[in-house]
């Protein structure tokens, strides 16, 4: 019997993906949890393993297509009748959820979620057409290419009058690339947009002499290399940060804003804000506090490298109750980070160079580095949030507090 596979509810508030690659076709003979098709959705990239045992007689969505929750995606004829279709006796776990069905109208399509093929977003760029603006009178409102030419024709384009409130771009056709705001992009984009709008955001910039900092790090990478371990200085300034957001325990919460309450975190779980070439991502170091320096290393060093290869699960990018975003090796003097909502702040740290510094009366060469703290002005106070990055400073320039902190 026929099996139709519909997109699993991922979770998050996920609505749809985008199939990025099928990794069978049809006619495949397949077996149950193989990894079957990669979906893209706006927060991570996810492989979804084969439902049922059996052969993929079709594929009902093509790669570069964009997928609705509970939309069919394959079908596969299982093997001896087991398990087929959307019986209900299948286990619960892999029966995918379907939407609900209401009658209120549907809402105004934005360009990363129209359903168009890569050939009809193709033509709209060419024609610089607006996707977000079309109206699709393909199955289930795809928009095809009939509709794109006929927004043209009409002057339903991105270079058209707009709506209120929009910002209209000047354009010169023939000379610009639009590239559809979608996927990761978009949720970076409304995210933090959304932090800007809503909370209060304050930045404290504050300065650390990291001499000791970079001392115990080069006594640390000869146990660091026997162990396979690659050590930066991430690592070392979270075991830094732990105490400091112990004591200071207001950064690291939360305001639950629909209760009206300031939720303390007595967990310690680290967002690293990570660069790649799909966009900013912040996998989560869960349980900071109970690592020692090397198992921390090697956490991140695991993370990074699954986010710059897009292999991030949800689990791996939830649950973080401060997050740090650490661009010394890019360079710049420092920059004010915007909090990783619903958290109360987000610590910046930059580049450790050496500049001169007055110490004891004497001018010295030092290494130093710039500390950045925006926080949520409706939690802390600033004189609370400079109180915390001083703690911070005192750990990473007393060395032997920091190595007491490093277990």
């Amino acid at each position: 019997m026929d099996y139709e596979f519909r997109l699993p509810d991922i979770g998050e508030g996920v609505a749809e993906g985008e199939v990025l690659k099928w990794m069978v076709k049809e006619g495949d003979k397949i077996t149950e949890d193989q990894p079957l098709v990669e979906v893209m959705t706006d927060k991570v990239n996810v492989q979804i393993p084969a439902p049922r045992s059996g052969v993929v007689t079709r594929i009902m969505v093509k790669e570069g297509d964009v997928a609705k929750v509970g939309q069919t995606i394959v079908v596969i004829k299982t093997e001896g009748g087991a398990g087929a279709t959307t019986a209900p006796s299948a286990p619960q776990a892999q029966e995918p959820q379907i939407p609900r069905v209401t009658s209120a109208p549907p809402a105004q399509p934005s360009a990363a979620g129209v359903l168009a093929s890569p050939a009809t977003r193709r033509l709209a760029r060419e024609l610089g057409v607006d996707m977000g603006t079309v109206k699709g009178t393909g199955p289930q409102g795809r928009v095809v290419d009939d509709d794109v030419r006929r927004a043209s024709s009409q002057g339903s384009s991105s270079h058209a009058a707009g709506t209120p409130g929009q910002v209209l771009v000047a354009s010169q056709p023939g000379k610009e690339e639009l590239v559809p705001l979608r996927g990761i992009r978009k949720t970076i984009a409304d995210r933090l947009l959304k932090s800007q709008q809503t909370t209060a955001q304050v930045t404290h910039v504050d300065e650390a002499d990291a001499t000791e900092l970079v001392l115990l790090r080069e006594e640390l990478k000869p146990m660091a290399e026997k162990r396979g371990v690659k050590l930066t200085y991430l690592p070392l300034l979270i075991k830094a940060l732990i105490p400091a957001l112990k004591e200071f325990p207001y950064v690291n919460s939360a305001m639950d804003e629909q209760a009206g309450n300031i939720v303390l975190k007595k967990y310690y779980n680290i967002g690293i804000a990570t660069d790649t070439e799909q966009g900013l991502v912040v996998p989560v170091v869960k349980d900071a506090d109970s690592k020692d320096v090397f198992a921390l290393a090697v956490e991140i060093d695991r993370l990074a490298a699954r986010a710059r290869s897009g292999q991030l699960t949800l689990e791996e990018v939830r649950g973080s109750t401060f997050t740090v975003t650490n661009v010394g090796a890019i360079g710049g003097l420092f920059a004010t980070p915007i909090i990783n909502m619903p958290e109360a702040a987000i610590l910046g740290t930059h580049k450790i160079t050496k500049r001169a510094v007055v110490r004891d009366g004497k001018i010295e060469a030092r290494d130093t580095m710039f500390l950045s703290l925006t926080f949520d002005h409706r939690i802390l106070d600033g004189a609370y949030a400079a109180r915390f990055t001083s703690r911070l400073i005192d750990a990473i320039q007393d060395r032997t507090r920091l190595r007491a902190a490093l277990q």
